[in-house]
């Protein structure tokens, strides 16, 4: 705590002093000799465009090479408990083949009560909001995991799982 309150006294001097050194905006200043026009609401927008275009092309790359079996940088944190192979059991089931299962019925699994329960059937939907917060979509759910909060690395995982079937 002492440390974080020194670090803060730090910084607020430095900008003080910093703000210091500033000329002060005077009328008696002389004018620039050409003042660059200002951009255009278009202009000012592109940049922004452009990097939405290129994540969302990044995000599609990235859920295309995972629905053709390439295993996506978000699936290290689901290997932890979950394991790939059909039958291999780990803390979690085997995600071989869950996609278009329902929830609870793998077999050689000891799944809690409440996820057997559920009705669920793993699809995209269900996969999309089970994998955002395990424990509000089944209450009393084994899945310690707190989910996955990133929408894009949710749809790679799910890419994932489908191409696993």
């Amino acid at each position: 705590m002492k440390h974080t309150f020194s670090i803060a006294c730090a910084l607020t001097l430095s900008l003080a002093l910093a703000a210091c050194g500033q000329p002060a905006d005077d009328s008696d200043t002389a004018p620039a000799e050409t003042a660059a026009p200002e951009a255009t609401p278009a202009e000012t927008a592109a940049p922004a465009t452009d990097a939405a275009a290129d994540a969302a092309q990044d995000t599609a790359a990235a859920v295309d090479a995972a629905a053709a079996g390439k295993e996506p940088v978000a699936f290290i944190q689901c290997k932890a408990c979950h394991s790939t192979k059909p039958g291999e059991m780990k803390i979690g089931p085997s995600l071989a083949g869950v996609y278009g299962t329902k929830a609870g019925e793998i077999p050689g699994y000891q799944f809690s009560t409440a996820m057997k329960e559920s009705g669920l059937t793993w699809d995209d939907a269900t996969l999309d909001k089970y994998l955002t917060d395990p424990k509000a979509v089944v209450p009393g759910t084994k899945m310690t995991f707190f989910g996955l909060k990133d929408e894009a690395k949710r749809k790679e995982v799910i890419a994932y799982l489908k191409s696993l079937t």
